[in-house]
């Protein structure tokens, strides 16, 4: 058995579920143990613990439950005897769930998140494979200094990067554009690439609420004004392209930005930038001008996970600041 440990954190999604008759489909079944116990000679890997956060559907995560999970990866990691962290998870939020994590954490030690697209019931279940790689990435030299991971199909990706592209397919899980940061290979993990410019954000305590507003054409101001009149303090914009939207939707961010609300602007595109490269109604131009913030290349999910720990920190950051951290 190897001096290593690895602490194995989890809360459930398809990887812990089997079917059921009555409900007439798959629901939380596994525990961290059970699904353990399933990963042929895993524990030749690594010492592991387990602890069970909880055991749900992915689209059941919230951001509360991310932020006990922070509190609980802190705790162990802090610990001289532990080397890594993996975490069990759904499919359909774990790219949020890796990029929150990824935003408030302080260790050198990695974490990897891992998933299936198949229940542990299942023909052929990808969980015990997706659990041994992520494993052996949570205890590896290699993956030191490279904050937190996502893994399965034993690619690893970064948590900025990551994104679910398939709605069934066991490889859906992409890097568009960037490709993955490595590889879980038999005998070794590979690096190929390290993410660069990760600014960390670490409140105290969540204390913001977000919203997505998507872009349709024709969209007017009636969902900016909806997410202001639910107490919002941010709003993340999905827009097309470069960032552009329906001209109708401007004053409307006008003015929640002028009741103190932080708006940022992101595409609906899988890659680039948002940028003022158009000067039409609607257009980047437009929307500087009305007081919103450029949101870089973040997917609006994960914009809204940076705008939530931002405003969290710091309810009053200013418009300049916001900026230069979605830069």
């Amino acid at each position: 058995m190897t001096a290593r440990r690895a602490v194995i954190i989890a809360t459930g999604g398809t990887i812990a579920m089997k079917y059921d008759e009555e409900k007439q489909g798959l629901v939380p079944a596994c525990t961290g143990e059970d699904l353990a116990r399933a990963v042929p000679g895993l524990g030749e890997v690594a010492d592991l613990e387990f602890i069970q956060i909880t055991n749900i559907a992915s689209c059941g995560m919230t951001p509360e439950i991310m932020w006990r999970l922070h509190e609980e990866v802190d705790r162990v990691l802090a610990r001289s005897d532990v080397s890594g962290v993996v975490i069990t998870h759904g499919t359909d939020t774990v790219e949020e769930t890796a990029y929150f994590l990824d935003l408030v954490h302080s260790s050198e030690k990695p974490v990897v998140l891992t998933a299936a697209m198949r229940g542990a019931g299942d023909t052929s279940p990808d969980g015990p494979m997706n659990i041994l790689c992520a494993v052996k990435a949570a205890v590896s030299d290699e993956t030191r200094g490279m904050g937190v991971m996502v893994c399965l199909n034993e690619i690893l990706h970064a948590a900025a990067d990551v994104m679910k592209t398939h709605a069934a397919n066991p490889a859906t899980f992409e890097s568009p554009w960037w490709g993955p940061v490595g590889y879980v290979d038999c005998d070794r993990v590979v690096i190929r690439r390290k993410p660069i410019c990760v600014k960390r954000i670490r409140p105290e305590a969540l204390g913001a609420r977000v919203d997505i507003v998507k872009a349709m054409t024709g969209s007017g101001r009636e969902y900016i004004d909806f997410a202001v009149s639910q107490g919002c303090a941010g709003i993340v914009v999905e827009g097309f392209g470069r960032g552009n939207i329906p001209p109708g939707m401007v004053p409307g961010i006008a003015d929640a930005v002028g009741r103190g609300v932080r708006v940022v602007i992101v595409s609906r595109t899988l890659a680039g930038r948002v940028l003022d490269v158009y000067g039409y109604p609607g257009s980047v131009t437009d929307t500087l001008r009305a007081g919103v913030v450029m949101g870089g290349e973040l997917s609006a999910a994960k914009a809204r996970i940076k705008l939530l720990l931002a405003l969290s920190d710091n309810p009053s950051i200013g418009r300049e600041d916001l900026q230069s951290l979605f830069d």
